[in-house]
């Protein structure tokens, strides 16, 4: 029975860290996000879509305070993933 459970254990153990893993890829990915908004707060360009130099929605920005795309260029973005994920 001990053998059993350490097995568990284990397993336990190693789902676990893998979701940290994950969790603190995440973080990073996300952090880095904000840097990047913080920067263009810094440099006079936050709010405005890196892709066609729009404004970005202020309902977006309040929702997504580091998103980097407006509205329409992100549904472009996602419209042409899925294009991608089909294949």
């Amino acid at each position: 029975p001990d053998e059993r459970m350490d097995e568990v254990d284990q397993a336990s153990s190693e789902y676990m860290q893998a979701f940290s893993f994950r969790l603190r890829g995440r973080e990073r990915f996300l952090m880095g996000k904000i840097e990047k908004a913080l920067q263009k707060i810094e440099d006079g360009e936050y709010g405005l879509c890196q892709e066609c130099d729009d404004a970005i929605s202020l309902k977006r920005l309040q929702a997504r305070p580091e998103a980097q795309l407006c509205i329409q260029c992100k549904e472009a973005q996602e419209k042409e993933e899925a294009v991608y994920a089909d294949d």
